[in-house]
């Protein structure tokens, strides 16, 4: 991410992120199948699946969602915080990597599906996506004008509005 930030994603090669790194370009193509992987690849939709799984069953489903996203954040640590924000100016700043955060915001919406559509029906099953799909469309807003303000506002609290706007109430 340094790297990126530093020289721009198109002018960061991955051999440049190998050598960085210490490990071969190969290396670095086992574990990251593309370049775009490599600003955004991570391991949070199985934890926001969880999340949002362990939450109560009866609550309506736009809060179950949506409030879990919210808490996720609120729970960042300042290194991850400093990493998202890196992440998040370089998708805001590279149609490339636009594209393909899409891609990726399918899967964190799949990994919701997957972890609630147990014993529903393809009509539960479709609201279950639909829902997934619009609290994380209201996220990556709140993250956008986050980024947008250098990381100076506060995350948890853009989230909370702009997910307000989704749930139609304030996060308890």
């Amino acid at each position: 991410m340094r790297l990126f930030a530093e020289r721009g994603y198109h002018a960061t090669t991955v051999a440049d992120v190998a050598d960085a790194a210490e490990v071969s370009s190969m290396t670095v193509f086992r574990h990251f199948p593309t370049k775009e992987a490599l600003v955004l690849a991570d391991d949070y939709d199985p934890t926001i699946a969880a999340r949002i799984a362990a939450r109560p069953a009866g609550e309506p489903l736009l809060r179950r969602i949506g409030w879990s996203l919210v808490e996720g954040v609120a729970e960042l640590s300042a290194d991850e915080f400093d990493l998202v924000l890196a992440r998040v100016r370089l998708v805001h700043a590279t149609p490339a990597l636009r594209a393909r955060h899409w891609e990726t915001q399918f899967q964190t919406a799949q990994a919701i599906v997957d972890g609630l559509s147990d014993g529903l029906d393809d009509d539960e099953v479709f609201r279950v996506r639909v829902t997934a799909e619009v609290c994380l469309a209201a996220a990556g807003v709140a993250f956008f004008r986050w980024a947008e303000a250098d990381g100076r506002a506060d995350l948890t609290a853009l989230m909370e509005q702009a997910l307000s706007v989704v749930v139609g109430e304030a996060h308890p």
